[in-house]
């Protein structure tokens, strides 16, 4: 019950243009989907991404629901995930690794690569924490967000971009991935 009133409460917190309605199964979902998804009603991660023009860098982050998260990386990765109490070598390359794997970023139309710093939980959340070096100007961020998509139809991958101290915000509904934000 707490971590579904966690998740509304999250919801909450989300910026009030962006609504986040439920998608309707085309296909009509087997009896242990429908159950999941009874106890969570919502899928949802946060990418936030900041130009920091003064270390000329792009701070990104990710938020996804712990419980979601150690579901897709335990299907993923076939091993026991505990991202509460972890082994924090072990979960830190499972992170990075389904981080890297499932957003790409282009920063004026060049492929970047980014570093991971690591990942903390905060109350029914997990925060990881990526960046990239020497961005010294950008005028356009391009991603491909297929956050967990691999383990839901119904998934909401909600992006924002700040440069230049102006923020622009995309909701990303599966199967939807690419976005594009122009400064």
């Amino acid at each position: 019950m707490v971590t579904l009133l966690n998740k509304w409460f999250f919801i909450l917190l989300i910026p009030a243009g962006l609504y986040i309605g439920e998608r309707i199964h085309e296909e009509k979902p087997l009896f242990t989907e429908r159950f999941f998804n009874s106890l969570h009603p919502i899928h949802v991660s946060v990418t936030e991404i900041n130009h920091n023009a003064a270390d000329k860098t792009l701070e990104i982050s990710v938020r996804i629901f712990t419980d979601d998260f150690e579901k897709v990386l335990a299907q993923n990765y076939k091993t026991r995930v505990d991202l509460i109490n972890p082994d924090k070598k072990a979960m830190d390359k499972l992170v990075s690794d389904y981080i890297k794997t499932n957003l790409t970023i282009r920063a004026d139309s060049k492929p970047v690569n980014f570093s991971y710093l690591g990942f903390e939980k905060e109350d029914e959340v997990i925060n990881s924490y990526l960046q990239v070096d020497n961005i010294t100007t950008v005028t356009k961020i391009e991603l491909v967000d297929k956050l967990m998509h691999d383990l839901f139809t119904d998934q909401t991958n909600l992006i924002h971009v700040t440069v230049g101290g102006k923020r622009k915000s995309m909701k990303l509904d599966y199967p939807d991935k690419e976005a594009v934000f122009i400064f």
